[in-house]
């Protein structure tokens, strides 16, 4: 799969690390339902999230140019 750019919406939480909380994926806004799972690579932190549209989505922090990406996508 490619890597797509997206519009991310996010939470900061009291420790100020960027949680999502929706995204644009084309011309829908996807309501990010929970959060499944999270890690962090050297550059990058990764959510994978359960969309408000039933769909499996992983997206991509670059936390040094605070760029998301989308990285991943299952449909329900």
């Amino acid at each position: 799969m490619k890597i797509f750019p997206v519009r991310v919406i996010c939470y900061s939480g009291y420790r100020g690390e960027q949680e999502p909380r929706s995204f644009d994926f084309g011309k829908e806004v996807v309501e990010v339902r929970s959060i499944i799972d999270r890690w962090t690579g050297p550059d990058y932190r990764y959510f994978k999230i359960l969309g408000s549209d039933g769909c499996i989505y992983i997206l991509r922090h670059d936390e040094y140019a605070w760029r998301w990406k989308l990285t991943f996508f299952q449909h329900a």
